[in-house]
């Protein structure tokens, strides 16, 4: 699904910069050389820098070579800060391809050799006539093989030479570019399948010249070069997660969906009809694997350099893109989409001694080492026990609520990924009629009566179903029993609730809220609203002082300012899975819960047990 973005920073970051010299190569800044420079690193985000048509800046009849000058100096100096891991052109960089004009391309694009990875194509301008198979050209021997020997990034062309791969790192994976020639033949089809069989685990980057053209407004649709290249290499290579291409304008683009049912997102970027050949226009797509989408937006960095005094009206229109077609954002869940031929690494699980650190008071996990085991969706019956695995006594006893039959509670296989134990318990909790199990200690375990004046940590793992259906507004995740009231708590919300316990507001707001054992007050902390469909794993840490909650690792902005030292337990059980109000419980937990575990200590984050 395509997406109107927001620009990030782009026009004031660029417009604020220095002027970039553009007299000469000399004028490039000094970097460091390709293979030095980590664009991305583990980090999930990284830009992949697009480079259309510069056919009218590269013409021997009259041309100007500045605007791509400024474009290479660009990328150079805001390569570490912009996180720009790979530039891709879409070929036509010259005019008529002529040995003068490639000479001239070449003095150009010499400056970022082995100081910025990138890829070269040829388009129709470039060589004129014939497919891949049309031998020597001026093209050819300026941007063939030879130039990209040295490349770090560069894996190899096709015999005939017009055909390339690179495959360069970033956010903590290898991405396969495949630069294709702009009239691919039967030949170059079988190259490029080869060189994708030998890579099955990459995704893929296709660039070419010419696949899809425009149609409507900021749409597109396969030319009939395009069908031949969908037909016989895109739909069939799931790896084909995008493609970019040039010739063509206006920009569009479209969606189509390959032989395995899965979207492919095809692109058209040419600048050529605007102002100035396009202005050596570059487009940034910003890939964010932590958010799972593209953000693409597209500017002109010699433009956005010049003094705001020199700046025409034609100038002011053309230094930034901001239409539905220029600025916009593709969302894909990388993992989902690339998991047919490179599924996630799954951690290993981890015993239950690997987790029991120092003052564990009690851990619990719902695999065979802390259940009695039962397969994927089969009911937890009433009264299995879920063990301690610190020793310590404090087992848990599985009850139903109310009439509440077997899908109250069913053994699961899902589980967060950092989670210890590979399951967890799936609760079909629910009110009006309330229904729903909860776990609780026996009547002697030790939990129920500890009062954890020093510093505590509570943590579990929990998932909310998506879609998130029928009205569970606060149900209890985890919580001490007994009335807030008994415990001569009177400052609270009601004497009703429990003196500690963990729920989820009707907005899917955590709500940890505990009457310590200091004073008659219920400091509680809030988080945002958590996301339906995925696991997360949540950390309340109390360092004597003040509760702190933490959500997937992060602390949250709405913990208690109240001072809160201790819990303040009857002696009542301690329970997973629903809360009590006035001493029953009503509806239970509806989702998942996984591991869980309480340490007489303040935990760091990097203590919890999401750390392998």
């Amino acid at each position: 699904m395509d997406q109107v973005g927001v620009n990030r920073r782009r026009l004031l970051q660029v417009a604020l910069a220095t002027p970039v010299a553009v007299a000469g190569a000399a004028a490039i800044p000094e970097t460091a050389a390709a293979d030095e420079v980590d664009a991305a690193g583990s980090a999930p985000r990284f830009v992949l820098a697009v480079f259309p048509d510069t056919q009218y800046l590269f013409d021997e009849g009259g041309t100007d070579d500045t605007p791509v000058r400024a474009t290479l100096t660009h990328l150079l100096r805001h390569r570490r800060e912009d996180t720009v891991a790979f530039m891709a052109q879409l070929g036509d960089v010259t005019e008529h391809g002529t040995d003068t004009e490639m000479r001239q391309a070449d003095r150009v694009f010499s400056a970022i050799d082995g100081r910025l990875p990138y890829s070269v194509l040829a388009g129709n301008h470039d060589v004129r006539s014939g497919d891949d198979q049309r031998g020597a050209s001026p093209y050819l021997a300026t941007f063939g093989p030879r130039r990209f020997s040295r490349s770090a990034t560069y894996g190899g062309s096709s015999p005939d030479g017009y055909n390339s791969f690179h495959v360069f790192q970033a956010a903590g994976r290898s991405w396969l570019v495949l630069a294709l020639d702009w009239r691919v033949s039967d030949r170059g089809i079988a190259w490029a399948q080869r060189v994708i069989d030998e890579h099955r685990d990459l995704p893929v980057i296709l660039t070419t010249h010419d696949l899809v053209a425009p149609v409507g407004a900021g749409g597109a649709e396969l030319s009939d070069h395009g069908k031949h290249l969908w037909d016989k290499l895109i739909r069939r290579n799931d790896q084909i997660f995008l493609t970019l291409n040039g010739h063509w304008w206006p920009v569009g683009r479209t969606t189509l969906t390959n032989d395995a049912g899965h979207p492919v997102h095809l692109h058209l970027t040419n600048y050529q009809d605007r102002y100035y050949g396009g202005a050596g226009m570059i487009r940034y797509y910003s890939f964010d694997l932590a958010r799972n989408v593209i953000d693409v937006e597209t500017f002109s960095p010699w433009l956005l350099g010049l003094p705001t005094r020199e700046r025409t009206k034609l100038v002011e229109e053309t230094l930034e893109l901001s239409g539905d077609a220029d600025r916009f954002t593709v969302e894909i869940d990388f993992a989902q989409r690339f998991a047919g031929f490179a599924p996630p690494a799954v951690p290993p699980s981890r015993p239950a001694n690997a987790v029991l650190t120092r003052d564990t008071v009690a851990y619990w996990r719902f695999d065979a080492e802390g259940f009695s085991g039962g397969r994927d969706g089969e009911a937890v019956a009433t009264g299995a026990v879920a063990r301690d695995l610190t020793g310590h006594g404090n087992d848990l006893f599985v009850q139903r609520l109310g009439a509440s039959g077997p899908e109250a509670l069913t053994f699961s296989a899902d589980h967060h990924l950092g989670q210890p134990a590979h399951a967890s318990l799936r609760f079909g909790g629910g009110k009006n009629p309330d229904r729903g199990a909860v776990l609780r200690a026996g009547a002697t375990a030790p939990v129920n009566s500890l009062r954890f004046e020093d510093d505590y940590t509570i943590e579990t793992f929990i998932k909310l179903p998506e879609p998130f259906v029928g009205d569970h507004a606060f149900m209890g995740i985890l919580s001490w029993e007994g009335r807030s009231g008994d415990a001569g708590k009177h400052s609270g919300w009601s004497p009703d609730e429990p003196t500690c316990s963990l729920n989820l507001s009707g907005e899917y707001f955590l709500q940890f809220v505990v009457y310590p054992t200091d004073r008659d007050a219920d400091p509680t902390s809030w988080s945002h609203a958590l996301p339906l469909g995925r696991w997360t794993h949540v950390a309340v840490v109390n360092d004597g002082r003040h509760t702190t909650m933490y959500v997937d690792g992060s602390r949250i902005a709405r913990n208690a300012s109240e001072p809160s030292r201790g819990i303040t337990t009857l002696g009542k059980p301690f329970a997973i899975g629903a809360t009590q109000f006035a001493g029953r419980y009503g509806q239970g937990f509806h989702g998942w819960i996984g591991d869980t575990r309480i340490v007489a200590r303040a935990l760091r984050p990097h203590q919890f047990l999401t750390t392998t």
